[in-house]
């Protein structure tokens, strides 16, 4: 297999990170965009070490042009694009009557414009070639919103719609350009140490809580294989498919539930530093994980089913095919005796 291509954004920590990780150890060429160099630089280290060959861009996924002039760089030291992920997120928590419009603002721009501009780059290049994979990756909160993250589910959500869109074009002009969502659950990643918090509690993932290599593994796999979207973890496919059934109960539910499973009960500081308009790793690499080690999943079975479901459904079908026919002979034994 020939050396790939890959761009990922919000590369320096987190899943972004673990992201690189996947690509790096089949010998990738990984280019790496965020904003913090501490962390790219970090990240970029970890990439050569796992055999792949880092390209560390300093990048905010909210200006369109710059997008577009580190894509050109990939291109002009990497060659042509083969996989962009687009991964790059901020958010604020907070309930709706305490968020500022600019709040809003910024993290619409990085979370879904990011998400537009890196396609539109990708696109750019992609389409004359006709080749490509492009990722999205989304979250159960692309299609099930949860208070205190409003500006986050706004932004997935918004992800969704413009990535359908896509996808349609892309049939209808014949291209064999891959367009996939990965929705994620939640994670352990450093986002809830730096993320912006209006309330008096540290912030955490909704539980159960997944590692970032388990999100990570499966956006290798889709950039690889065929499928519309991926459902990372069973609260994932509970979320999505419960809230197709009954979003009524569910906004009851989350209203009485989700306020409490999304925070510690540790003290947190409003005041403190936070990414939405400037990195904070300036001091401090952040890492791959987050701080809830001793409470996260390293797998998940429901996804390791749905990557293998038609192996998975050979197997089934030959076994059930087995415990009949057993069944039947059983039958025609005592049927005969």
């Amino acid at each position: 297999m020939a050396t790939e291509t890959v761009v990922v954004t919000g590369a320096s920590a987190g899943l972004g990170r673990a992201i690189t990780h996947e690509f790096a150890k089949r010998g990738a060429k990984v280019a790496l965009l965020a904003r913090g160099q501490q962390g790219l630089d970090a990240a970029a280290a970890e990439v050569e070490e796992r055999g792949g060959k880092a390209l560390p861009i300093p990048t905010d996924v909210a200006d369109a042009k710059a997008i577009d002039a580190a894509a050109e760089k990939v291109e002009k030291e990497f060659g042509p694009i083969d996989i962009w992920v687009n991964n790059a997120m901020t958010t604020v928590f907070a309930p709706v009557k305490e968020m500022k419009p600019e709040e809003y603002k910024r993290a619409t721009e990085v979370t879904y414009l990011g998400v537009v501009y890196g396609t539109l780059s990708a696109l750019k290049r992609m389409l004359a070639r006709d080749r490509g994979t492009i990722v999205q990756v989304g979250s159960a909160l692309a299609y099930r919103s949860i208070p205190l993250q409003s500006a986050y589910c706004g932004a997935k959500h918004a992800i969704v719609g413009f990535t359908d869109s896509l996808r349609c074009e892309l049939i209808h002009d014949n291209s064999h350009i891959r367009l996939t969502m990965v929705h994620m659950p939640g994670m352990n990643t450093a986002q809830f140490d730096w993320v912006k918090n209006k309330l008096d509690k540290k912030p955490q993932p909704v539980p159960p809580i997944y590692e970032p290599e388990v999100g990570a593994r499966a956006v290798y796999w889709a950039a690889h294989h065929d499928r519309r979207e991926i459902y990372v973890g069973g609260p994932t496919v509970g979320a999505i498919v419960g809230n197709k059934i009954a979003p009524g109960t569910l906004d009851h539910y989350l209203g009485r539930t989700a306020y409490k499973s999304q925070l510690t009960s540790e003290p947190d500081d409003p005041s403190r530093p936070n990414n939405l308009w400037e990195p904070v790793d300036a001091d401090h690499d952040h890492g791959t994980h987050g701080r809830f080690d001793n409470r996260s999943h390293g797998t998940s079975l429901q996804l390791w089913a749905d990557l293998h479901r038609l192996p998975l459904s050979v197997g089934l079908g030959i076994a059930a095919g087995v415990g009949a026919s057993l069944f039947f002979a059983n039958r025609s034994v005592h049927a005969k005796g």
